[in-house]
Formats: structure tokens, C-alpha cells, sequence
């Protein structure tokens, strides 16, 4: 059945007033914190992965705050609105991107792809109306990169001489544990301390990943859950001291700062109860796919994106359903960050790796 949007849009060439935008992708943004009140459900059984002629049309089309989306579910192509609606496509009689589906009179709708000379889709075709393919972030395996709002040396040297914000209450004694050595299924892609990171240069002066004690603990105990079924985890990131999330923050332009810690309160990274990670298969070594790229700034990097193929979502509802139920919850604008339940109880913490002190023979929960 067609949707009012559609419907919509087919009978008018304009789109939605520029208020109109606003509002949707507001309700799109509002996703509350610490909402959550159980752990994430088990996402069930695992989905078989798309067939891979469908691969190329999976996107978003059309204007950012009313976009299209075609996503993959059970083996088929569907297309999702801005508005939540869902229509079904079925493969056309023309070879190549034409589809249909049924509008609201029973009627076919005619659905096209253009493709470009890669046969990658280009734009979507709805009746008479196209929109361009948007180009949310980097393929698979490549990396999201902003081009820093000022020269990160000197946003580097800004950020070593400030002060973290102050905090007058008690807190407990810091008790950093570094993950490696905790399990052998623990891997590190430490994107910071590499040029392979969203600012296109290191951060950190070490490929090291530490937790408090508490959260460190239920890391493992969520690899266990995750083991199970044929996963390892990958970590990013966790502890991270001030400064840099300060140098983050001064670096992103305005547009992205959601996906940024604000320094004058202080990013949960900071106090050692945070940890950026994904899921790579125990067999193969190799990272999972998600519906998004690691620190992509755009809607896919959302733990509730509807798009994406059902295997990427699973992967996705995985991994927050090992965490959760470890007492972790999702940050709602990361599917790869999580947030330790007693990360209030801890210090902003701002010493650089290569200063950490703590006893080695602790390491081991």
C-alpha cells in the first residue's frame, strides 16, 4: 500500500517546506538517554546475508530530513520513509535497477534505479520523480574522515595546557585495567594512536585500551555471551584522556558535534567507564559488518537505524544485547559506544597513557 508520503510526492514536484524537514528529522534525532530500563532484547535467530545484487541499491535518497530509505529485510528490498512507512519492492520486468511495488488503489508502482558505470545506484526513481543517492559516510572497511574546523597541532596544544572541568564530590579511587591482556579474544583496532581515525592523525601516543575494574569485568563477561555464538570484540577505544576529548571537540565542526563529548562536562571515556568496540568472527579474524562505518557522523551511526541489511542490524542488535545485558548501555547516537552504569562514580581522569600507573599482577579480573 502506498504511503502518504509517497502519495504526496508524486502529486506535488516540490518538497516538504524546510519547517516541515526540521521537524522530522528532530522527532529522527530524539532519541532519549538512559531511557532504556531492561537490558536489549536477544535479536533471535540469525538472518542469512543479502543476495548480492541487491547490495547496490541499499541507501538513502533524497533530501537529508525526508529521506528515503531502501533497506533489505528476509531476502527483499523495501523501501522506508521518512514518516515510517514501508513498501515492499519486487523485481520489474527490465533487467537491472526497475522494481514495483502496489500504491493505495492497488495500482503498480513503478520504482526505478539509475546506475552508474560501476552499476552502483545513482539516484530513485518514484513515478516521475528522482532523487540523487546521499552519500552518508565511507564504504565498508574505509574510514569517516571531517576535515578539522582548525589545525589539529595547534588544537593539540591548546588542549595539553586546559584545565578539566572541576567536579566537587566524592568519587572512587581510579582502578584503570588494561583489556588486552584479559582474554585472547579481546583484539585492539586502536584507531586514535594511528592515522586511520576521523581526524587523519594520532591522538594517542600508545595503541592501548584500558577500563576501570567494574566495567573491564563485565567486558569479559559479555565476550563470554558472544563467544558463544562465534564473536570476538574488537576495541576502538575506552579510557581517553580530557585532553583529547577536548581536541575532538574542537576539531568537529558544529554539524557533527552530537557525536562528540562536550570537554566542560566531560566524556564518560574520560572517567574509564566507556568503550568504543565491535564484534569480528572468531573464524575468520575478520571484522563484522554493521550499517555504518566506526565514528561515522551521519544517521547510520545510530543504535536504532532501520537501514542496512538484515544480517548488519543483527550484528548490531548483538553487540547491544551482549553489552546491556552486562550492565552497559548504548550511547544514542553510537551503535559502538557503550557506557559502563557506574561511570558517575568515577573522576574525570586526564593522564596520557604512558603515565598510567597501576600493578600488573591486577590485571586479571
Amino acid at each position: 500500500m502506498m504511503s502518504a508520503v509517497v502519495k504526496q510526492t508524486l502529486r506535488s514536484p516540490r518538497y516538504l517546506s524546510k519547517f516541515f524537514q526540521s521537524a522530522l528529522f528532530a522527532v529522527f534525532l530524539a532519541h532519549p538517554a538512559h531511557a532504556q530500563a531492561t537490558p536489549f532484547s536477544f535479536p533471535g535467530t540469525k538472518p542469512d546475508d543479502i543476495p548480492q545484487p541487491y547490495r547496490t541499491f541499499i541507501g538513502e535518497y533524497g533530501p537529508e530530513a525526508a529521506a528515503v530509505i531502501v533497506l533489505e529485510r528476509s531476502g527483499q528490498l523495501i523501501l522506508h520513509e521518512a514518516d515510517g512507512k514501508e513498501l515492499s519492492l519486487q523485481a520489474g520486468g527490465r533487467p537491472g535497477g526497475s522494481f514495483i511495488s502496489i500504491d493505495a488503489n492497488g495500482g503498480l508502482l513503478p520504482v526505478r534505479f539509475s546506475l552508474d558505470a560501476s552499476s552502483h545506484a545513482a539516484s530513485l526513481s518514484i513515478g516521475e520523480h528522482n532523487w540523487p543517492r546521499r552519500q552518508l559516510g565511507p564504504d565498508e572497511s574505509q574510514v569517516f574522515r571531517i576535515a578539522p574546523a582548525r589545525p589539529i597541532t595547534e588544537l593539540r596544544r591548546e588542549a595539553l595546557a586546559a584545565t578539566p572541568p572541576r567536579e566537587d564530590r566524592e568519587f572512587r579511587a581510579p582502578d584503570l585495567v588494561e583489556l588486552a591482556p584479559l582474554d585472547s579474544d579481546i583484539h585492539l583496532d586502536i584507531r586514535y594512536a594511528t592515522e586511520n581515525d576521523f581526524l587523519g592523525t594520532p591522538v594517542y601516543t600508545q595503541a592501548r585500551a584500558f577500563l576501570q575494574r567494574p566495567a573491564a569485568e563485565a567486558l569479559v563477561r559479555a565476550l563470554r555471551r558472544l563467544e558463544s555464538y562465534g564473536y570476538g570484540l574488537l576495541i576502538h577505544d575506552a579510557y581517553r584522556p580530557w585532553y583529547v576529548t577536548k581536541i575532538f571537540w574542537d576539531a568537529t565542526p558544529p554539524e557533527g558535534k552530537i557525536f562528540v563529548a562536550d570537554p566542560s562536562e566531560g566524556s564518560r571515556h574520560n572517567r574509564g567507564c566507556a568503550v568504543d568496540l565491535t564484534l569480528y568472527d572468531l573464524k575468520s579474524g575478520k571484522p563484522v559488518e554493521m550499517t555504518g562505518t566506526y565514528d561515522e557522523m551521519s544517521p547510520r551511526s545510530f543504535p536504532d537505524y532501520p537501514g542496512g541489511t538484515s544480517l548488519q542490524r543483527w550484528h548490531r542488535d548483538l553487540l547491544r544485547w551482549a553489552m546491556e545485558s552486562e550492565g552497559f548501555t548504548v550511547y544514542e547516537h553510537e551503535w559502538w559506544h557503550f557506557d559502563f552504569k557506574d561511570w558517575h562514580a568515577y573522576p574525570i581522569l586526564n593522564v596520557p597513557f604512558e603515565r598510567l600507573q597501576f600493578d600488573q599482577k591486577k590485571l586479571a579480573p
